[in-house]
């Protein structure tokens, strides 16, 4: 494989199809007529590689129609085993001495233990629970960083370490020293336990394997493949098997096309000045596609000269022509001044798309349709590479539309599966106490009870759900039971409660792994096997063992209320990949499992700032500057990484580059890789490569003849339906507006609360009332009925401690007020009473009436909030009042008769002229300085006649139930979607 006079080092360019081309070359220049490829060894970047490059030896020897194929060993560079992999290749004898790497989750776990000591010791503020363990997390991250490039913590007190240091907040110097604490104690008890950690494994698996190879070549091929990492330990190794006599390096997507000019405009990466290795100046350009590589080549000591072109090209190839153009779109600020003068020749990018949608759901829908038109050509594969998971699973979901199953090669978090949800609703629960939302998205769960009479489980449950609707009830299950018997599912929650009170009984710290026990066994007593049976579950079977294992082992304590945020914490980690079986032809890649993949059509989706590129995000133990000085690479070092992952993806033979104009948050920023190509090609190219064809076909796709107009609402129900009982109340709603009393009294349709629901209107005025009842009728003091009446209410001990008092001092004007009344009393409250009015019984429960010296009547309402304004009054809006004095007065409420002379709102509201800081009255009609212009004898006659009109009309009468008929009432929402309100509103005539 060329002269072997130098290093060989070969690179496969984008539009060659890096695994094919790879196979290609291979397979003439290694196979051997017995073995075929049997003695060659591959080194490669993932195990996803693996699979890629397997696949594609696959496709190679189908394509020439070879009969056997004894592919190559392959081993992954990163594999903590690397040793035992490579067998006797890397050590005959078996002999090295390389201590075991510790588990990640046994070193994130006694990192935790670690970290109160050592925060004593300097004199902090001990955080605990979830806080700790991801304090614990960010630094087991941080101290890779460091491993993967071979920087010891002494450095962080080397001079430039320190200089970089001084510019900083002095926060990040408290870090630095609180991070160099933690890592002498964690060398320490590492030291103790016989075991390094896993980047200083693979560290030293490098250096015994350069070692052992430099020393002694192997008889046989070793070719490292796709492997792009410029950790200085792997790029040492990398060197050696490039000088090794049957050894290449192959590198993909190095661009042989740029200037030299424009190769030292990417920095110094990694070059040797005066002594020493200049790493991430300010200046380098590590935003671009090739700085990586350059890093790489430096650290192996390759001049860039040195790499040649890989001899073979892929079956899937492109055309060549377009790799001039992807160079020049990636080239850093001064080179890209030379865009101007680019002849076309070398701005030319056929075949490649720009898809530009208005929202996610159309930009997932376009390339569902662009990945099923091309599945029309029986040989082609497509794939769709975006690093947008919920973008990725949206497209799955419209593919199922034509029954093409596409799997998300890159997962979703365990934390998003069914059987992880299972895990952290059970933890959520404990969290919160029972809470509505928890508790009930944990029953209802679509694992629980699936093998086991689900149907009865699900029609119990919901049950339940209805009854426990409206604000949050008294912590735990106990306070819950009542709800369950009146819900008549007595015999299920106690089911229920079986199974969740062990979880629920004990809030004091326990040990993790007891914690953990109890989430497995509630959630089998739940979800039975089902709870494991799939990918999902496998994967949270292998977590919870670990965890279990490793906390038992090192004695980790939490406190159950912080088991939730620190288990969610750990599983959105872990990537749970759908089973393979998929559609053949279709692929749906991240950015990670893309490298090495080629298709005939490439789908690039969500190029937007944040997604692709991704946001940078800060190191947040470490500053920028201090990472720099120490020669880490920063957060802008993965905006270079995604760049090549694109320039990659831009060498298929067919390209789209999709973005979405809008995300959930509002407008969103075309990637800057896209907006360059767009620059490239200018105003004119840029409307060319367009893909607009698929937009007309989603258009086409959804689209419906035009619905006829909807009109106002104006329902006409028959006269027997009219008939109804009306209360006092509803009264109301059938002046203001008769749709609303439509749907609630002739209909029967009410509105649900919701579940954990704020305190309502209602519930607070069902609360007020029931308390006035009970004292009126009694003589224990207020404060004490309130607090029985809430408790039997389940009120929730928050809710309380913010509404309670509030209601409190309403009440204390209440009993004020009333005690300081001279030459009146109140009669009677709370009682029902019902009249009959030309044939129609209407019926109201009055709040309290009080009598008066001469014999008159005082009609009192109570009102948690604001009273009917004197103009709803007037226009007939707020008849309540006043038709509970029409009933008092023909004797529709026992023990009590007279004519009533006074109407009085008692608002339990803020109110500055009351002494407790709360509670009025107003009157509807003229009573000293209010502004009412209605005479108070003249009120119950006018009541009397807006009721007679509201009988003529709608209930007598056949009026229509117009919707919204008086725009000016002050009226309820609940009705507004069943009228369809925005259909219409503001097109009436």
């Amino acid at each position: 494989m060329g002269d072997r006079a130098g290093p060989q080092i070969y690179s496969i360019a984008a539009h060659r199809g890096f695994a094919d081309a790879l196979v290609s070359g291979l397979v003439p220049r290694y196979s051997e007529a017995n073995l075929g490829l049997a003695r060659v060894t591959l080194l490669l970047p993932s195990t996803r590689a693996v699979r890629t490059v397997s696949e594609a030896f696959v496709r190679y020897y189908g394509a020439t129609d070879r009969q056997g194929m004894l592919m190559p060993r392959m081993a992954v560079v990163g594999d903590l085993d690397l040793d035992e992999t490579l067998g006797a290749l890397l050590d005959p004898l078996a002999a090295n001495d390389i201590p075991a790497a510790i588990d990640p989750t046994a070193r994130w776990l006694m990192l935790a233990k670690i970290l109160p000591d050592v925060m004593e010791r300097l004199g902090r503020d001990i955080p605990s629970g979830a806080t700790l363990m991801r304090l614990a997390k960010q630094h087991a991250e941080t101290m890779d960083r460091l491993l993967v490039e071979d920087v010891s913590p002494e450095t962080l007190w080397e001079p430039k370490t320190l200089q970089a240091m001084e510019s900083n907040a002095k926060h990040w110097e408290e870090n630095t020293k609180l991070f160099y604490a933690v890592q002498a104690a964690w060398r320490a008890d590492l030291a103790s336990a016989g075991k390094v950690d896993a980047a200083e494994r693979r560290n030293r698996l490098f250096d015994l394997a350069a070692d052992r190879w430099k020393a002694s070549p192997p008889a046989t091929p070793i070719i490292a493949a796709g492997v792009t990492s410029a950790s200085p330990a792997l790029a040492r190794l990398l060197r050696v098997v490039s000088e090794l006599p049957q050894g290449a390096v192959v590198l993909p997507d190095f661009d042989l096309l740029i200037d030299d000019d424009v190769w030292q405009e990417l920095g110094a990466a990694g070059e040797i000045v005066e002594g020493e290795e200049a790493l991430f100046a300010k200046g380098d350009a590590v935003t671009h596609p090739q700085y990586h590589l350059k890093l790489l080549l430096n650290r192996m000591g390759i001049a860039r000269g040195e790499v040649q072109h890989w001899h073979r090209k892929g079956m899937t190839a492109a055309n060549p022509d377009r790799s001039h153009a992807i160079s020049s779109v990636f080239l850093p600020p001064e080179a890209s001044k030379n865009w101007a003068g680019l002849p076309a020749d070398k701005r030319r990018l056929a075949g490649v798309r720009i898809l530009e949608t208005a929202n996610p759901e159309a930009e997932a829908q376009a390339i569902a349709l662009l990945v099923r038109k091309e599945l029309e050509h029986p040989t082609r594969r497509v794939a769709v590479i975006t690093p947008d998971r919920g973008l990725a699973r949206r497209v799955v979901q419209h593919l199922r539309r034509w029954h093409i199953e596409a799997d998300d090669s890159a997962g979703r978090p365990l934390s998003q599966t069914p059987a992880g949800r299972v895990l952290l609703l059970l933890a959520e629960t404990i969290a919160e106490h029972a809470a509505p939302v928890e508790l009930m998205a944990l029953l209802e769960h679509p694992l629980v009870r699936i093998h086991a009479n689900r149907a009865d489980w699900l029609r119990s449950a919901r049950k339940f759900e209805n009854a426990l609707r409206g604000p949050r009830p008294a912590p735990g299950l106990i306070p819950l039971r009542a709800i369950a018997d009146d819900a008549g599912v007595s015999e299920w929650f106690a089911e229920v409660e079986a199974i969740l009170s062990p979880l629920l009984e004990n809030s004091a710290v326990r040990s993790l792994a007891s914690l953990v026990d109890g989430l497995v066994t509630a959630g089998e007593a739940l979800c039975g096997d089902a709870l494991w049976s799939r990918e999902d579950g496998r994967a949270l079977s292998a977590f919870v063992e670990d965890l279990r294992y490793h906390a038992a082992e090192h004695e980790t304590q939490l406190e159950p209320a912080e088991l939730h945020s620190v288990l969610r914490d750990a599983t959105e980690t872990i990537a749970v990949r759908p089973p393979y079986g998929g559609h053949s032809r279709v692929a749906i890649y991240g950015l990670l499992e893309s490298r090495m993949s080629r298709a005939d059509v490439v789908i690039c989706g969500g190029l937007n700032e944040g997604s692709w590129p991704a946001t940078p995000a800060t190191d947040p133990v470490l500053a920028p500057q201090i990472l720099r000085a120490l020669g880490v690479p920063g957060a802008d070092f993965r905006i270079g990484l995604s760049a090549h992952d694109l320039a990659g993806a831009l060498g298929a033979p067919e390209v789209i580059l999709s973005r979405a104009e809008r995300d959930a948050e509002g407008p969103a920023i075309p990637s800057r890789f896209l907006l360059r190509i767009k620059a490239l090609l200018g105003q004119k190219l840029s409307r060319k490569h367009a893909e607009t064809e698929i937009l007309q076909i989603a258009d086409a796709l959804d689209f419906s003849v035009p619905a006829a107009r909807y009109e106002i609402p104006k329902p006409r129900p028959s006269a027997q339906q009219r008939r109804e009982r009306i209360s006092v109340t509803a009264l109301d709603r059938l002046r203001s507006d008769p749709y609303q009393f439509y749907a609630s009294s002739i209909l029967k349709l009410s509105e649900l609360d919701a579940l954990d629901a704020e305190p309502s209107a209602s519930w607070r005025g069902t609360a007020a009332h029931e308390i006035l009842e009970k004292w009126h009728g009694g003589d224990r003091p207020m404060s004490e009925i309130a607090t029985d009446v809430l408790e039997q209410m389940n009120a929730h001990p928050l809710m309380r401690a913010l509404w309670q008092p509030r209601l409190m001092k309403a009440l204390e004007w209440v009993e004020d007020s009333i005690a300081a009344f001279d030459g009146r009393a109140p009669a009677i409250s709370e009682e029902w009473g019902e009249i009959d009015v030309r044939g129609v019984k209407i019926f109201g429960k009055v709040d309290r009436i009080d009598t008066i010296e001469g014999g008159g009547l005082a009609i009192v309402d109570y009102k948690t909030g604001a009273p009917p304004s004197g103009k709803e009054v007037q226009a007939g809006y707020a008849l309540q009042l006043g038709t509970i004095g029409l009933m008092a007065e023909r004797g529709a409420f026992e023990n009590i008769s007279g004519e009533a002379t006074k109407f009085e709102y008692w608002s339990l509201a803020k109110s500055g002229k009351s002494d407790t800081g709360f509670g009025y009255v107003s009157s509807p009609v003229k009573d000293g300085r209010n502004r009412s212009e209605i005479e108070p004898e003249d009120f119950l006659p006018k009541v009397k006649a807006d009721l007679d009109d509201a009988l003529d009309r709608w209930i007598l009468g056949d009026e229509p139930f117009e919707a919204r008929l008086n725009p000016d009432a002050k009226v309820f929402t609940t009705y507004d979607q069943l009228m369809r309100l925005e259909e219409w509103m503001g097109r009436e005539e």
